[in-house]
């Protein structure tokens, strides 16, 4: 990671409830065998991950939970 996001945008993401997201990762240490392993499993013609024991499938319910992405407030789109 290049590290955490501009001073310039900061105030920006802490309003919109974004500032967490903009941190995730900063400053760990990514695994290249393990994305490798998760590209390679990847089935984009039905959107899921094909592992051995079973296929799974990763929702948008599922990104906001893990990102504690607020679904209550307005949509930003980056349009004006």
């Amino acid at each position: 990671m290049s590290g955490p996001p501009s001073p310039l945008i900061g105030n920006y993401l802490r309003e919109a409830g974004f500032w967490h997201v903009a941190n995730i990762g900063w400053g760990c240490k990514l695994d290249p065998k393990l994305i490798s392993v998760f590209i390679e499993r990847w089935r984009p013609e039905r959107h899921t991950f094909h592992l051995p024991c079973k296929e799974c499938t990763i929702t948008l319910e599922d990104v906001q939970l893990q990102l504690r992405l607020s679904v209550d407030e307005s949509v930003l789109t980056g349009s004006a």
